[in-house]
């Protein structure tokens, strides 16, 4: 009897999330351990489900760097970074495109549906959804061409709120085109945040590999966008979590309500951070 009234608990303390964010979008970027251990992948993609069923609209981008960097291998070709940023020459852009598009979007819509929901894979390049530019890496006054690497310059959201309203999951894969057709990698995070402050969402959730950000050794449940200079500052901040709370506070300055990190190494870690008091990663608000 213990453990039904647990399970009752558990409902209970739901409830007021489920209710607050009925009819509310949640844009999640879905990488790292997350997509790479079976497990997980099942427990994320039932995660997107039950989020649709009690009327609440998740919207995944997700990244697929292992991936990528596993077929270039193969083919015998390096991959290169500049500043985090991958190299993407002509060749590269086609196995980036092949990767995210054809095997990883796929298999994660597959595994949507096949614990009952309808997910529908996209690119930026589908519907006019990402509007992409070139970005150049800045070093020691220089400018280095890093080839088809972009920014979101402009997100069309129609495609999304159309499938949304038909009660379909988009997945997308963070590949945009310019206004001469040229088409670039996206870094997944940027685009994720990008696409949360086009569609208004409620939140914006980073996956990632770590429990969120940590300050003295400590997790913190929740930061304000007003602190996070000032910890970048004195260091409590540092290395790739810089990147990741930036685009978290150009997501809230974008209008998201709010913003969270999250470690996906956690079974179901995005309905513990939703739908719980306690969360399990770290919060960044206004």
């Amino acid at each position: 009897m213990q453990r039904y009234l647990e399970k009752v608990n558990t409902l209970i303390e739901s409830f007021p999330y489920i209710r607050e964010f009925y009819g509310k979008t949640v844009v999640i970027k879905y990488g790292g351990h997350a997509m790479e251990d079976d497990g997980l992948k099942r427990s994320f993609a039932m995660d997107m489900v039950l989020l649709k069923l009690v009327g609440i609209n998740p919207v995944i981008v997700h990244g697929g760097g292992p991936q990528i960097g596993t077929l270039l291998k193969q083919i015998g070709k390096k991959s290169e970074f500049v500043a985090g940023l991958r190299v993407t020459d002509g060749e590269t852009m086609d196995v980036v495109e092949m990767v995210l598009v054809g095997k990883v979007n796929k298999e994660i819509v597959h595994n949507i549906n096949m614990v009952g929901g309808k997910a529908v894979g996209l690119s930026g390049k589908d519907g006019g959804l990402l509007l992409a530019e070139k970005i150049y890496h800045e070093e020691g006054g220089a400018r280095h061409d890093i080839g088809q690497v972009g920014a979101v310059k402009k997100v069309n959201p129609t495609i999304i709120e159309t499938l949304d309203r038909e009660r379909f999951i988009p997945v997308i894969a963070p590949i945009g085109f310019d206004e001469a057709g040229m088409t670039y990698n996206i870094n997944a995070d940027l685009a994720a945040g990008k696409i949360a402050e086009a569609l208004g969402a409620e939140k914006f959730i980073l996956l990632t590999d770590v429990e969120g950000v940590k300050i003295g050794g400590q997790l913190a449940s929740t930061l304000r966008d007003a602190e996070i200079p000032g910890l970048i500052g004195k260091n409590e901040i540092t290395g790739g979590m810089i990147p990741k709370v930036n685009c978290c506070l150009d997501a809230l300055q974008g209008g998201v309500n709010k913003t969270h990190i999250v470690d996906g190494r956690v079974e179901h870690a995005v309905l513990l951070e939703i739908f719980t008091d306690a969360g399990v990663g770290t919060e960044i608000v206004k």
